[in-house]
């Protein structure tokens, strides 16, 4: 039996309250590749109402818009796509950063199971 470590990152202010996620980034990322706040939504199979309230709040939390509406629909602005950019590359370094652990941490003890596993067969 293999074993592998997954973790969740998000941002947070300081009152507790979601500026970004996995739930975000995928809309940030639809909204990017399609070029509207709706087709984002109908692409994520979610109620457009949903999504722009996420959107909203996340820049009400921010305090800086994220989305700009444009004559074929919606783009992120330089800071939504900032926010996001960052946001990609804290969780890829967080994944590397607990992939590390798990390994060195982890590596004798799986070392022990799969002996285990070799000894009992």
């Amino acid at each position: 039996m293999a074993l592998h470590v997954r973790s969740k990152i998000w941002i947070e202010n300081d009152h507790g309250e979601l500026v970004i996620g996995t739930g975000r980034l995928r809309i940030l990322e639809a909204i990017g590749e399609v070029g509207s706040i709706n087709k984002a939504a109908q692409k994520l199979n979610q109620p457009f109402r949903a999504v722009w309230g996420k959107i909203r709040a996340t820049e009400k939390r921010c305090g800086f818009a994220l989305v700009e509406r444009t004559s074929g629909g919606s783009r992120l602005t330089k800071e939504g796509q900032e926010l996001l950019d960052a946001y990609i590359r804290l969780r890829s370094r967080c994944e590397e950063h607990a992939d590390t652990q798990f390994r060195e941490l982890f590596a004798l003890e799986c070392e022990v199971q799969e002996g285990l596993t070799q000894d009992e067969t």
